[in-house]
């Protein structure tokens, strides 16, 4: 089992999307880019390093690099300036210079803040991504979207910074919790919902081989997946028009996770802000209540949530103003035209939000 998908930027390839089922063809794939005799640090958190940083640091070091391993606490809380702090001494005590590199290997917490960090130590140097969450497999890996939380608000210091290779080993998902595995279904179900309805449907109707973990449907999976959010990033590599699209459910999903202070994972939340979004989609009748039921159908199929209690409306459709994607003092809300097919919408004020959120947040 081994696909290669090749992201390019102006017709030029820039990077491999490698899914494999173990790390076995890493250093093979690392070779391709020609760096041997350098340093490589591997970037990794207190839950995956135990489990796969000294496999990954066997496979890198067949390469001819020499591989240091830095780990940081697991969690959200820990994606910050203090911990991109604690990795830059370690890069400037171990004497990394500009052509040396990272490899983020964990989850999207230590993608986006190994690839900030890549973006930034020295200027920037480069680096891989070795995504080992579904989610992040399928969505925060791709693209060069990097960044870390400042304070209360997530994600909002960060840059563009596309990796030289993304490698995945879906064995590594054997070693996620259930709840952690089906968060990730809340990028993959949108995937579907913003660009291809047959591949909503084809989840909906694949979910029980996909609980199995069967091999071959999940490689297919998250090919599929892969290669709509390649598409999205090669037409709009810095998020001025499309790439906005794969927003649908973040703006509200994004201020509930904020919230919560963190306790939902966040295709739990994306998943609650998608529900949002669909309300306002049927209200304005550009999906039909048949089709809202499919959806709805299929995100408890995934075992998501469909509520949330302990938080206020108000305080999600204030904390919503506070996010990125704000555009001259309207929020760039993403919504379906129809099913498969999203659009941003700068219209939608509070009153709708406010009748979107209802049943949602209780």
């Amino acid at each position: 089992m081994s696909r290669t998908i090749t992201v390019n930027y102006d017709e030029k390839p820039i990077y491999d999307i490698v899914i494999e089922n173990s790390f076995d063809k890493l250093a093979d794939s690392f070779k391709k880019l020609g760096v041997s005799g350098r340093k490589l640090a591997i970037v990794t958190d207190s839950n995956v390093g135990p489990l796969y940083a000294d496999k990954a640091k066997i496979e890198l070091e067949k390469t001819g690099n020499k591989v240091f391993v830095f780990t940081f606490e697991a969690g959200e809380a820990h994606k910050n300036l203090d911990t991109v702090q604690d990795l830059y001494e370690f890069l400037i005590v171990n004497k990394f210079d500009r052509k040396d590199m990272l490899a983020a290997l964990g989850g999207g917490v230590v993608g986006d803040l190994t690839g900030f960090t890549a973006a930034s130590y020295l200027r920037g140097i480069d680096f891989i991504q070795l995504p080992t969450s579904l989610l992040a497999q399928v969505d925060s890996s791709i693209g060069g979207k990097t960044g870390v939380d400042f304070r209360a608000y997530k994600n909002m210091v960060g840059a563009f910074h596309q990796p030289k290779l993304v490698y995945m080993n879906m064995s590594t998902l054997q070693s996620l919790d259930v709840r952690l595995f089906n968060s990730g279904f809340g990028e993959i179900l949108k995937h579907g919902l913003i660009k291809d309805k047959a591949y909503f449907t084809w989840l909906s109707e694949n979910y029980e081989k996909i609980e199995k973990l069967e091999p071959e449907v999940l490689e297919e999976m998250i090919a599929v997946s892969c290669n709509i959010k390649r598409q999205v990033v090669e037409n709009d590599p810095k998020e001025q028009g499309e790439r906005a699209l794969l927003n649908f459910g973040h703006t509200l999903g994004h201020a509930i996770e904020k919230l919560m202070d963190f306790k939902l994972y966040h295709g739990e939340c994306v998943v609650l802000g998608m529900v949002a979004a669909l309300n306002i989609c049927l209200e304005k009748k550009y999906i039909s209540q048949e089709e809202y039921d499919q959806i709805i159908d299929t995100f408890k199929r995934y075992n998501f949530k469909l509520s949330v209690s302990g938080i206020s409306v108000d305080d999600v459709i204030s904390v919503s103003k506070n996010d990125k994607k704000m555009d001259a003092g309207h929020i760039k809300f993403i919504l379906l035209n129809k099913f498969g097919q999203a659009y941003i919408d700068k219209t939608i004020d509070d009153d709708c939000m406010r009748r979107s959120l209802k049943g949602i947040v209780e």
